[in-house]
């Protein structure tokens, strides 16, 4: 018994070595996967600090005794010299919910073991992204080049207004950048063939990521765009 309990210790590796060799050789913890195990523990982590975030912007909004700008104002693009409110929001929002669709497709061609389909997938997933950032990109520039918006002030109303929606849409847009590049390089991985020993679970945990950055945007919406 103890030879064998020394045997099953001995493919164990100390430190952040093994850790690594864990999360790389698919280990498991408590019946899940490690690399999933992982995912899941960051994005616990990162739901505290989005929380923490809206939490602070809703208490700041419901106690400032400046005006706070009207987003449907704010927010709006003209189209054919009539300002349509909150157009280029629902937009953007469309895109993102749409990708959630080609990547939850994608995990579905990832265990289906379709290589070519799950890889086109993810590049269209990627590729909705990046029009996502695209778009927030024109809106910071509209914000700041045509209505004077900073950080650190607004013209149009309360100061704090400038600051909670770059923090806050800074942070989301962060996330979906970093999740554009993770998109591409799984997919690039995948079309390479480089999952067909182990499978592609890494698919799944890629989407995890990209569900996560989805939902973050509709709370987003609602408490910042809609109140």
């Amino acid at each position: 018994m103890a030879h064998d309990a020394t045997t099953a210790g001995d493919d164990l590796t100390p430190g952040i070595k093994g850790i690594a060799a864990d999360w790389a050789g698919d280990r498991e913890t408590f019946h899940v996967p490690w690399g999933k195990a992982m995912m899941w523990i960051f994005l616990l982590s990162d739901t505290f600090i989005f929380t923490c975030f809206l939490t602070g912007y809703m208490n700041v909004r419901a106690s400032t005794r400046v005006a706070w700008p009207n987003p449907s104002e704010v927010f709006a693009l003209e189209v054919g010299g009539t300002p349509v409110p909150l157009l280029l929001i629902a937009i953007m929002t469309f895109v993102l919910i749409t990708s959630s669709g080609t990547m939850a497709l994608a995990v579905n061609m990832g265990y289906r073991g379709d290589r070519a389909k799950t890889a086109a997938l993810m590049f269209v997933t990627a590729a909705f992204g990046a029009i996502f950032v695209g778009m927030q990109a024109f809106e910071w520039t509209k914000l700041i080049v045509e209505e004077g918006i900073r950080p650190w002030g607004n013209p149009l109303g309360a100061p704090q207004f400038g600051s909670f929606f770059f923090m806050i849409t800074g942070f989301h847009g962060a996330h979906v950048s970093i999740g554009v590049i993770y998109l591409a390089v799984v997919a690039l991985k995948v079309l390479r063939g480089d999952y067909e020993r182990r499978g592609y679970e890494i698919v799944e945990i890629t989407g995890l990521y990209w569900h996560f950055v989805d939902l973050v945007w509709v709370f987003i919406f609602a408490f910042f765009y809609l109140w």
